[in-house]
């Protein structure tokens, strides 16, 4: 159920008419009041003697028995309440019970006042009503309506609960501003998948992703088609920014905009400058351990590796730091959906869309990000922007692959943090974002993961065997399990090239099951070959072949190798 208050106004008439004319944008189907103040209130809707004007007069005569000087300008409420398509068609009554409660809970009416505002509520569908009241109470005084649209959103949660309807998560005033009917309508009429203020909100936020500086991010609006008005003082410092789209125009053939603010909190240009001047030395040593790892991997894939790298690093700032830290690692990753989104192949693309639009809603919370945290992640997000996208195939690709399989696992803890601190709509967003993530890695993966299992089946028995060894040493409560999996071919090829290239496959192989979780995976061994990969830098593109020190020798322990090493630690000799 979600209650809506809408815009304050002049004209009680006018509203009035609009609730019981035939509708402009939906059916309005047998219109008429299932309650209101006073039982004996006309109602236009059923009984032929009554007028709009009759409702509306009554309305409003405890504003016009004020002076005209003592009336408010903006003295009409309306809030409109909408079950979900899949809750029971509730009945007449229940609506006017529904509606009592919404107005006893806003203020309009608490419950034995005799004195309250007067109110009516309007049915003319079977999904909602919409309730319009009076902004001065019977006795000349004005109502108390602090937070009425949060009152009214926390008793919809108790009335969802009361007639079972579908219980929608409880909200905690940190969520973008949802569009309005009328952009609703707007959008529809024009068959467009989505609002102009969810496109331009989507539109900056990828726009946003590893800037460094005003001018990198106005550019990067600017080629994205956007129209840009910048708000700049007297003395020439720019104080903000509006958005629109070239087609959203109003009546006038002017563009309809957008103030970043009004898209999401976080898109006004304090909030974007703050990413762009604060930094940590942890974040630093972490930017700089991201920049240097891995150094024979340029362009695409490297910026791919990197990205993965500092997600690992950040996966164990959730496991272990504080709220603040959490927070803004959990914004840096935003960022890097974000970045992965615009640089997607077409396989995967609209899935990673998916995934940032809906994890923007799990980066903010009422936790204050230490900013400068995720500078180390926006470094990530910059580079996978600056080297552009891929195209799907070869080592760029399987990268790819291997940096969603690391996304899905940090926002997997991203909704186990939420969910600890009871924030249901963040900890609802980010488990939505990793079923898209779930999708997405399955296309990346495709490809690389059955030339991989090809050369797993492939091998001799003997060496099939000896990975199995490895495999039970490092992790025996795993082994048979991993074992009895289709990816387990796949994942001894991987153990045959760490090999090949002088690592002990059961030192990697416990580091790779003990730092994280594997219970979401689908497939364990899946997870484990990009793992591997990852920490032993084999190439992610199965075709390729890792270079073999020395085919005849003895597979080495890594050097002073222990448990909890930083992955990004571990180096060949």
């Amino acid at each position: 159920m979600i209650p809506c208050v809408q815009k304050r106004g002049s004209r009680t008439v006018g509203l009035v008419f609009y609730l019981h004319e035939p509708g402009r944008c939906e059916e309005h189907t047998d219109p008429h009041l299932v309650a209101a103040w006073d039982a004996f209130a006309p109602d236009p809707g059923r009984h032929p003697d009554a007028t709009y004007a009759d409702l509306a007069r009554l309305l409003d005569q405890p504003v016009d028995a004020l002076t005209p000087s003592r009336r408010p300008d903006q003295h009409v409420w309306h809030l409109s309440v909408r079950a979900a398509p899949e809750d029971p068609h509730l009945t007449d009554e229940q609506w006017a019970h529904i509606a009592r409660r919404m107005v006893a809970a806003t203020g309009i009416a608490p419950t034995g006042d005799d004195t309250a505002c007067r109110w009516a509520a309007v049915r003319h569908a079977d999904d909602h009503i919409h309730i319009v009241a009076t902004l001065v109470r019977e006795d000349g005084r004005r109502p108390r309506l602090n937070n009425d649209a949060a009152r009214a959103q926390a008793e919809a949660r108790l009335l969802e609960a009361e007639y079972g309807l579908r219980q929608l998560n409880p909200g905690d005033g940190t969520a973008a501003k949802r569009p309005t009917s009328a952009e609703r309508h707007k959008a529809a009429r024009e068959n467009r998948p989505q609002t102009p203020r969810e496109e331009l909100r989507e539109t900056v936020r990828h726009a946003a992703a590893g800037t460094a500086n005003e001018t990198e991010f106005f550019g990067r609006l600017a080629a994205a088609g956007l129209v840009v008005h910048q708000r700049v003082a007297p003395s020439g410092d720019l104080l903000g920014y509006k958005v629109a789209l070239p087609y959203d125009r109003n009546h006038d053939g002017e563009p309809v905009f957008y103030a970043g603010s009004t898209l999401a909190p976080d898109l006004s240009l304090p909030r974007i400058r703050k990413r762009w001047t604060t930094s940590t030395p942890e974040s630093e040593r972490e930017a700089n351990a991201s920049a240097s790892a891995r150094p024979r991997w340029p362009g695409l894939a490297g910026a791919r590796r990197r990205a993965t790298t500092v997600m690992w690093q950040a996966l164990l700032v959730i496991d272990h730091g504080t709220d603040e830290q959490i927070s803004a690692r959990i914004t840096g990753v935003g960022e890097v959906l974000d970045a992965l989104a615009t640089t997607s192949a077409a396989p995967t693309r609209n899935e990673l869309r998916r995934a940032a639009f809906l994890f923007e809603r799990a980066t903010r919370s009422h936790i204050q990000a230490a900013h400068g945290h995720d500078r180390a992640l926006r470094q990530a997000a910059r580079d996978l922007v600056r080297n552009g996208p891929v195209l799907g195939n070869g080592e760029d690709g399987a990268t790819t692959a291997m940096v969603i399989d690391m996304a899905f696992f940090l926002v997997t803890a991203a909704v186990h943090w939420h969910a600890r601190k009871n924030h249901a709509q963040q900890a609802a967003a980010a488990r939505q974002s990793a079923e898209h993530l779930r999708t997405a890695y399955r296309a990346a993966a495709h490809h690389p993961m059955a030339v991989l299992h090809q050369r797993g089946l492939h091998l001799t028995q003997p060496r099939l065997q000896r990975q199995a060894a490895h495999l039970r040493t490092a992790v025996p409560e795993l082994a048979e399990q991993i074992l009895a999996e289709p990816g387990w071919p796949a994942l001894a090829a991987t153990l045959t090239d760490i090999e090949a290239t002088g690592y002990q496959p059961a030192t990697l192989l416990a580091e790779a099951t003990t730092r994280r979780e594997l219970d979401t995976a689908d497939s364990i061994s899946d997870v484990l070959v990009w793992r591997l990969r990852r920490i032993a830098d084999l190439p992610a593109d199965t075709e390729q072949i890792p270079v073999t020190r020395n085919a005849t020798a003895p597979a080495r322990a890594l050097p002073g190798h222990r448990t909890g090493t930083r992955p990004d630690q571990l180096r060949r000799r």
